[in-house]
């Protein structure tokens, strides 16, 4: 067995003790146990759950896993601290707001022999599962992914990390992409922002992501996507799944704790997230200057 805390308890930190206490029967996952959460808050117990302090649980033998599940700009920190203290992670995306600071930190889980998984449920979803089926096999000509939603509270970070699920779509579906050229557009007074980002497939084609938030827009995904062979205008429609998003990636986390997962998938899922992050930076220096 695992002892874990879940560090941070927002939305994703009660979903994550909820899947804890009552995991998937006969899946990897019920060999995590919940030991604690923390919280800068003083909540007291949650689904019989205790709460204790960040230093306790660095230091307890018991626990052996975190969930990171704190606001954007502490998960570099929260990382770091537990896998110091010799704790496996997994960490609600992005895991950091650097390339660079991420490369170092899978590097620090490899010298420890630790699994540091960085959470992506958009890719788990059954809408996305769909849309894959239907772009398999199809040579895109060009492509736009236009995402809106509410303001986000601070320590988000820039656009391009919290909204990295978006790109990580785009470089899932579309295999590596560069960073043509990227402009924000902010008003802090209307809580509006408007990320625009021009890309290219590794054979040219053309691809603009636009991440756009504000108090009156819908949360929604709105593609144009343009094939050799068809034109696909909005997501595939698919039922909903039996088991939780939350709770299939805490699956998949748990069959790495395990050892059932093959390096060379370890490796894919470095590469697109370190991908997906060097993209971000590069959107966000790119609209710095």
């Amino acid at each position: 067995m695992f002892g874990a805390v879940v560090v941070g308890l927002g939305s994703a930190g009660l979903v994550r003790i909820r899947d804890l206490v009552a995991p998937q029967a006969a899946s990897p996952a019920e060999k995590l146990a919940a030991k604690g959460f923390t919280s800068r808050r003083s909540l007291g117990a949650q689904q019989g759950v205790p709460q204790i302090s960040v230093e306790e649980a660095v230091g307890r033998e018991d626990i052996h896993v975190a969930f990171i599940c704190t606001e954007n700009v502490s998960h570099e920190d929260s990382v770091r601290t537990f896998l110091q203290a010799g704790k496996h992670v997994c960490v609600e995306y992005p895991m950091t707001m650097s390339y660079q600071a991420a490369v170092e930190l899978w590097d620090l889980a490899q010298r420890k022999g630790l699994t540091l998984h960085e959470e992506h449920i958009e890719l788990l979803t059954e809408d996305y599962k769909q849309l894959k089926r239907e772009t398999k096999g199809k040579a895109l000509q060009e492509g736009t992914l236009h995402f809106t939603g509410g303001p986000l509270k601070p320590g988000f970070g820039f656009p391009a990390f919290s909204g990295i699920a978006r790109l990580t779509w785009l470089v899932d579906l579309f295999g590596e992409l560069s960073v043509t050229a990227a402009t924000v557009e902010e008003a802090p007074e209307r809580s509006y922002s408007k990320l625009t980002a021009r890309l290219l497939t590794s054979d040219g084609r053309p691809l603009t992501w636009i991440e756009e938030r504000g108090p009156d827009l819908p949360r929604a995904k709105n593609i144009h996507f343009h094939f050799d062979s068809c034109t696909l205008t909005q997501i595939p429609p698919a039922p909903r799944a039996t088991v939780g998003l939350f709770m299939q990636d805490m699956i998949h986390f748990s069959s790495k704790l395990l050892g059932q997962v093959s390096p060379e998938e370890i490796q894919r899922e470095r590469s697109r997230v370190l991908h997906c992050l060097e993209l971000a930076e590069k959107m966000r220096s790119l609209c710095q200057h």
